[in-house]
């Protein structure tokens, strides 16, 4: 896939594009064999993580990757974590929901995406840019953000669900 990858802001009317990310990450993940990390459902059929996804997304700032003019993939970045992980004791910018459309894995896009966080951390004059993630299945996905230049810090659990807060100072 030669296409080149566009990043533009979202907003509350892109709720139901990155609703079908996440969706379509989901079937991605358990064709993988990788249940634990998203569960099997839907997002869109748990109407608590709707609500979740949209309140994210009122009070961050998302941002959709597109390829083509198709959604490939988005985050959005909020001052501060989810509830299951304490805020920094500084400025910084939270990574939530970054997701790919199971069509566009391996064309660079959850790269891309990260990419552009950090640049809008810098450009908000904040240096500190945070995600959690799935610790599951051999650590890969955590593997995944070393590569893209996050450090691990804090290791937790929510439930059974092992988690890994990472850090990278832009």
């Amino acid at each position: 896939m030669n296409s080149e990858i566009k990043i533009r802001q979202g907003g509350a009317d892109d709720v139901p594009a990155i609703l079908s990310i996440l969706d379509s990450a989901v079937v991605w993940l358990n064709g993988k064999g990788i249940t634990a990390q998203w569960g099997t459902d839907p997002f869109t059929s748990r109407p608590k993580t709707v609500e979740l996804v949209e309140q994210v997304v009122a009070e961050g700032s998302p941002w959709i990757a597109e390829v083509d003019g198709v959604p490939a993939g988005t985050l959005t970045l909020t001052p501060h974590p989810g509830s299951s992980v304490p805020p920094a004791e500084e400025p910084e910018q939270y990574v939530r929901f970054l997701a790919t459309d199971g069509r566009f894995h391996g064309h660079g896009v959850g790269t891309a995406l990260l990419a552009h966080a950090a640049d809008e951390t810098r450009r908000l004059g904040v240096s500190l840019l945070r995600v959690d993630c799935f610790a599951g299945s051999e650590g890969r996905l955590v593997e995944y953000y070393e590569r893209q230049g996050f450090t691990r810090t804090d290791a937790f659990t929510v439930g059974d669900w092992p988690g890994q807060v990472l850090e990278r100072r832009v």
